[in-house]
């Protein structure tokens, strides 16, 4: 089965762009992509705590903001 609908690039609304923050450190999300190419948001500040830049997952056109399921980019 050929998923492509999870690698296009995330589109958000402006308005929403603006108000999203990653749960855990308050701060503005980047686009990017992880190691597969699949999208993520990732944290604009490291998380003191865990040592890195949170990535959140996209899962079906959804971001997935919570703090379980997000990955840490080494700092």
């Amino acid at each position: 089965m050929n998923d492509d609908k999870s690698r296009r690039p995330l589109t958000i609304d402006p308005w929403l762009r603006e108000i999203l923050r990653c749960p855990v450190t308050g701060t503005e999300l980047e686009d990017a992509s992880d190691a597969s190419g699949a999208p993520v948001l990732v944290s604009t500040e490291v998380d003191a705590e865990r040592g890195g830049r949170l990535q959140y997952p996209i899962r079906d056109g959804i971001p997935v903001l919570l703090a379980d399921d997000a990955s840490v980019l080494p700092a």
